[in-house]
């Protein structure tokens, strides 16, 4: 067996891997480990280049006219979200950094490891990844009107707009206009084609060194503050539970097949804690702690997402 393949077989093991060295590293060596959050955007950026070379541009217009897929994708994560994070939100510890983390991961739709997971369990992995740019413009543009609604006027004094702008442009204009300049080099010869294969081939071991260069990175922020950071798992927990409901209902009332059902649900189930953790990391220092909180819930949806993979091809037949 070849090793792209080899990694391909064992990618989730590979992932709890990187996570459980990453707590170490940042447990073991703080120093090492806060050094490495300034690699968190190259790492990210590459690995969003390597997602978008996954859908060729012309297949990405032709997917965007599945409107039903589209439109149910589109409704669970910008409807029934919001709603759901509105039912726990009085909930919330009261900490604003707390609950500022929480609104930003949960708010947000995962464009990343989702492909993973929605494939393992027999969703259209295809038709996440031609939804996965307008799902990433979609979330700038409506994050924060959301972060207004549910914090008030003062968010202007907390939250800087200018995280937002340059996370956009680094995270998802550049990457996606490099993967669309490598799809027509490949289109035009060999050499071209090679590089377009090899970056495909690095999906893997690129979402392992994002993972624990994300933890490895925020674990030493925890000191004196596991206690505060532990009291959102359950809300986390819960979300996934409801998600998973919540997102089968949306398919069943788009008439989705089984493949696009299934995507659905872990759409609307995994949330963007890799992406949005740059905006909590610029935000100030008495609100440090929101980056904590953002990948706390990366470490609960891994783990959950184990357990959707088995559950939801029961769930959606």
């Amino acid at each position: 067996m070849s090793l792209p393949a080899t990694m391909e077989r064992h990618q989730v093991a590979g992932y709890l891997g990187a996570i459980a060295a990453g707590v170490l590293v940042g447990w073991a060596a703080p120093g090492v480990g806060s050094g490495l959050e300034h690699a968190i955007n190259p790492v990210l950026g590459a690995l969003l280049y390597v997602t978008f070379l996954q859908v060729p541009a012309r297949d990405l217009v032709r997917s965007w006219r599945d409107g039903r897929f589209l439109a149910a994708a589109l409704v669970v994560n910008f409807l029934v979200v919001p709603l759901v994070v509105a039912a726990m939100f009085g909930f919330l510890p009261a900490d604003q950094a707390v609950r500022l983390g929480v609104l930003l991961v949960l708010l947000t739709p995962c464009v990343d490891y989702v492909i993973v997971f929605s494939g393992l369990a027999g969703g259209s992995s295809r038709r996440l990844l031609a939804a996965t740019p307008l799902l990433l413009i979609a979330q700038m543009l409506l994050l924060p009107p959301f972060l207004l609604l549910f914090l008030g006027s003062g968010l202007g004094e907390t939250v800087d707009a200018g995280p937002f702008l340059r996370a956009f442009l680094f995270l998802i204009v550049i990457p996606l206009a490099l993967a669309w300049l490598t799809q027509a080099w490949a289109a035009r010869g060999r050499t071209g084609a090679a590089v377009a294969a090899g970056a495909g081939t690095a999906m893997v071991p690129l979402l392992a060194a994002t993972l624990f260069v994300v933890v490895a990175s925020q674990v030493p922020k925890l000191t004196g503050q596991v206690t505060t950071v532990l009291r959102v798992v359950p809300f986390y927990v819960i979300f996934l539970a409801v998600l998973a409901v919540a997102g089968w209902g949306v398919a069943r009332l788009f008439r989705l097949d089984t493949g696009a059902a299934r995507a659905v649900v872990f759409t609307g189930a995994t949330r963007n804690s890799l992406v949005v953790l740059p905006l909590a990391l610029a935000l100030s220092d008495r609100l440090s702690l929101a980056a904590a909180v953002v990948v706390t819930q990366t470490l609960v949806e891994v783990l959950g997402m184990v357990a959707y993979v088995r559950l939801v091809p029961r769930l959606v037949r």
